[in-house]
């Protein structure tokens, strides 16, 4: 369990999970195309009882050609967190949802993932970049 100030991580897992390739054509394919494959990342939460809050982040790895056949693959990792009494301020949640819990989960999120697309027969596949949410998070709110 992580601890900080304002909130605490009560659980986190895997909500939803999905790799789909619907014959060989559609495998070799994706091997083929996998380069050009793009990480989509979203982030939404639902407000739960007693300050708590289930933050859900959505990665989505698709190809956007449609004349060529593609896998999909897509996991929703989900954490519950519970924030302190003293977090009343909307940018305080915002910050929390968007970028303290995100960049708490990620290494977790991201070896799941990983495991999903190798298992999918796709073991070269590597996420290099860290993903730094607080930097999306000042990007989009700055």
């Amino acid at each position: 369990m992580t601890m900080t100030e304002k909130y605490k991580i009560l659980a986190k897992y895997i909500k939803d999970m999905s790799s789909e390739t619907p014959d060989i054509e559609t495998f070799i394919s994706t091997g083929n195309h996998l380069s050009k494959y793009e990480l989509d990342i979203d982030i939404n939460s639902i407000a739960l009882k007693n300050k708590m809050i289930e933050v859900n982040i959505k990665l989505k790895y698709h190809y956007k050609d449609t004349k060529v056949k593609k896998s999909h693959f897509e996991i929703i990792y989900a954490a519950i967190v519970k924030t302190d009494e003293s977090i009343n301020d909307k940018k305080d949640l915002e910050k929390i949802i968007l970028c303290d819990v995100p960049n708490t989960i990620y290494p977790d999120l991201k070896k799941s993932f990983l495991d999903m697309m190798h298992n999918s027969g796709h073991p070269s596949i590597k996420l290099d970049k860290k993903i730094d949410f607080t930097k999306l998070y000042l990007e989009k709110f700055n």
